[in-house]
């Protein structure tokens, strides 16, 4: 009796693991294929300028995160294929009164992470203040504040790298839009911590000719040879270039190595080049799908009498082309599939790693109550000056997550009594937006669908209601198709869903993917806000 009950208390407690290890893998794209082999991109969501590394057996990634809060994620890896979101390097992003504004496009830009004398260290550039450093024992620990290395304007796309000779220089790039010129790489000298430039930087590769809009270099030494890893041609049109030289300031050879070639994955570049403890080369970068975002594929790479080639090169002309599929990297044991977390059924007293806001937080804007298993969003109100909601720092939002999905969130809405016109609701958010969401008038709750073309450039929201709803709690769903055309419908009760005739062409933000995401607003201010009670979102097959 007593083996009978042990055995049925392990069977209980594997499954309950079997389903919770279920619920966070994505049910929409694996990249895994479960046989010894992946597909492409190993990461379909927008993590953008991805860097990488290994320590030891584990591998990490970090992306450029723009103003999204909290910001600068970090992704780890056991075999390069299987990814998991485990922290963010900012919580919040400085200077924090600037970016308690939504700043589209502006703050975290190309990161680069590196392991050195027990830390890591992630340089990052926000092009309107300098590069910055911030450090840390444990990818998962306490981060340290974001210190200045170089202030300036256009400084973009920092790398590190530390000489055998105890030196540490920083590779990186110019953004025309603050510097005034683009198109070349440059190389600065670092203090003894790195933690400073010591000295005036210099340009050591001009693109102007042959690799325009040159950018995001990544910093290695090999076989006594300095290597700028950089992409050139433009975000979704170019190609992966390597230079190298035997003097870190030049003069370079240059090569490119990977280009979209007879592949559909165009503008193949930027990224990472990480080795295996087997000794396999391999190499992380993006692909850009416009309202998708950029999304991360991973490449084969070898070494050719000192020069990478990226990907296969089957006409043996040097240069490689991105790979849809292939045998997954040899990291001595097969590891468990995993996927960035996408659904939550807010049941956790932390917020989802997979959530960022528009803007540096408050903490009235939320309540994780787990206790009840609900997220409480506190409805605030939107800024003096905002004309839509691509204005707005309160909402939250997550990134797409493949080509086709759909999202279901539960909500049971209520707003406070003497307001009017407070709302809560789903939304996909880009340069043009849609939401379906509830609002409170006359002490009565109706559902509107809003649609705001051209939100960038301060353009109304146009809303159409639909219906005066029978209680507080309703059901929210988006589809999205290939193409990135979205479908809204609502249900009452959970089962029956009425789908809304208008569809939704979903288009990219600024610099990054469209989004999907909750908010809740008011525009007046009171003393007390309404709130909504979200019991789950979830992205499953459409």
């Amino acid at each position: 009796m007593k083996y009978f009950v042990y055995t049925f208390f392990l069977v209980n407690i594997s499954l309950s693991l079997h389903a919770q290890n279920t619920l966070n893998i994505s049910k929409v794209w694996i990249s895994d294929l479960g046989n010894g082999r992946y597909k492409n991109p190993v990461i379909n969501a927008d993590y953008s300028d991805p860097d990488a590394i290994r320590v030891g057996d584990d591998f990490y990634m970090v992306a450029s995160s723009f103003d999204a809060v909290p910001g600068l994620p970090i992704l780890h890896s056991k075999d390069l294929v299987n990814w998991k979101i485990v922290a963010h390097a900012l919580l919040k992003q400085p200077p924090l009164e600037h970016f308690e504004k939504t700043q589209h496009g502006n703050g975290v830009w190309a990161p680069s992470i590196r392991f050195k004398n027990g830390e890591f260290y992630i340089y990052y550039p926000d092009p309107d203040f300098g590069i910055y450093l911030t450090k840390a024992k444990s990818v998962t620990g306490t981060w340290s504040e974001p210190k200045l290395v170089i202030a300036g304007k256009g400084l973009i796309d920092p790398c590190p790298l530390w000489d055998e000779d105890g030196k540490i220089y920083l590779a990186y790039a110019y953004a025309g839009s603050r510097a005034g010129i683009k198109s070349v790489l440059a190389v600065m000298p670092l203090n003894a911590d790195g933690s400073q430039a010591s000295g005036n930087g210099q340009i050591v590769y001009d693109g102007h000719e042959l690799d325009p809009t040159i950018e995001g270099p990544k910093a290695y030494k090999r076989n006594g040879y300095y290597y700028l890893f950089a992409p050139a041609g433009g975000v979704s049109t170019g190609w992966q270039l390597v230079l190298r030289s035997r003097n870190i300031y030049g003069p370079y050879e240059r090569r490119v190595v990977m280009h979209q070639g007879k592949s559909t994955i165009n503008g193949p570049h930027q990224g990472a080049w990480v080795n295996t403890t087997s000794g396999e080369d391999w190499f992380l970068h993006f692909q850009d799908k416009d309202a998708y975002g950029r999304v991360v594929h991973l490449q084969p790479l070898k070494w050719v009498n000192d020069w990478p080639v990226i990907g296969l090169d089957e006409d043996g002309d040097g240069i490689g082309d991105p790979v849809v599929s292939y045998k997954k990297p040899n990291v001595n044991q097969v590891y468990p599939i995993q996927t960035p977390a996408e659904s939550d059924e807010f049941s956790s007293q932390k917020l989802g790693l997979q959530w960022q806001w528009q803007a540096n937080p408050k903490p009235t804007w939320l309540f994780t109550d787990a206790a009840k298993g609900v997220l409480k969003l506190y409805t605030a109100k939107i800024p003096d000056n905002s004309k839509n909601l691509w204005d707005v720092p309160n909402v939250l939002m997550q990134k797409f997550p493949a080509e086709e999905f759909q999202v279901t969130t539960k909500l049971t809405f209520k707003p406070n009594p003497k307001l009017e016109n407070e709302r809560t609701g789903l939304v996909i958010m880009g340069r043009s937006y849609a939401s379906l969401f509830v609002e409170s008038k006359n002490d009565e709750l109706f559902l509107s669908m809003g649609i705001c073309h051209n939100a960038d450039k301060g353009k109304d929201e146009q809303a159409t209601e639909i219906l005066k709803l029978k209680s507080s709690t309703v059901y929210l769903k988006v589809k999205v198709y290939a193409g990135a055309k979205c479908k809204f419908s609502y249900s009452e009760d959970g089962k029956n869903y009425i789908e809304i005739d208008k569809e939704f062409q979903a288009v990219a933000g600024q610099w990054i993917g469209a989004k999907v995401g909750i908010f809740a607003t008011r525009n007046t201010q009171t003393n007390d806000s309404g709130f909504a009670e979200y019991d789950w979102f979830r992205v499953d097959k459409i």
